[in-house]
């Protein structure tokens, strides 16, 4: 399996590329601010041809270039329909100061072709297997993508791509239009803790980590494995 990912010009989102192969089909992963350029750097040197733009969740950070990126090859963008909304509206997932920044003038359009995520989904994409594990709290249609890591850089048994539930070291805001803290919390207990300890972690801001890694360092699962609650200070990364 083939992994690639950069960071966008913005907010230092994670965009990944996963295919099984070179010359194969690919699936693309939260396209964010200013990726087009590095994304067709990235399809063109490993030869790829993308079959569908998975959404993580539907923060602008990580949806911004998902209509020209569907709309160049005529391929299907998958959100959760909790998120859906942001899609059509996605000034609504904005902090105030940034909602300010933008000035209400977002150069953005949805994409053609949406298609709607359900929790404990198998979508078969581009040769790949992926299950889907609806994770709301960073927003209400969050999600986990998780597939089978052998055969990549990593050679673990399964590979999650974690959107804004799950950073190295930390979790994503709950602060926002659509999160919530005790729905977080609940994804933290019935989605995360239970994944294997070699699950290599692939964040939508950040490093790489592992869950095992996590469960013995990060502050919110170490809380949640032992009350069910998380005490540290609510996190603020992300829009």
């Amino acid at each position: 399996m083939l992994v690639a990912s950069f960071p966008a010009d913005a907010f230092g989102t994670n965009c990944y590329v996963v295919a099984t192969g070179p010359g194969e089909q690919c699936v693309v992963v939260d396209p964010g601010i200013g990726v087009i350029d590095r994304l067709d750097a990235v399809l063109a040197e490993h030869r790829l041809h993308p079959a569908a733009v998975l959404l993580t969740h539907g923060h602008l950070d990580h949806t911004f270039s998902v209509a020209p990126v569907c709309g160049a090859r005529g391929v299907t963008a998958y959100v959760h329909p909790e998120d859906r909304e942001l899609l059509a509206d996605p000034a609504k997932g904005l902090s105030m100061d940034l909602r300010g920044l933008f000035g209400g003038r977002l150069p953005y359009s949805e994409p053609d072709d949406v298609a709607e995520l359900t929790d404990g989904a198998t979508l078969s994409l581009a040769g790949l297997e992926i299950t889907v594990d609806h994770a709301p709290g960073h927003t209400g249609g969050s999600v986990l993508f998780r597939l089978p890591g052998a055969g990549s850089q990593w050679e673990a048994e399964q590979v999650c791509l974690s959107g804004d539930v799950l950073f190295a070291g930390s979790i994503g805001r709950t602060d926002l239009w659509g999160g919530s803290m005790p729905r977080m919390l609940t994804s933290l207990r019935d989605k995360i803790l239970p994944l294997a300890d070699d699950t290599v972690v692939l964040p939508g801001h950040g490093p790489a980590t592992t869950i095992g890694r996590e469960r013995a360092s990060n502050p919110y699962l170490i809380e949640v494995a032992a009350s069910g609650d998380a005490r540290p200070a609510a996190p603020t990364r992300g829009l």
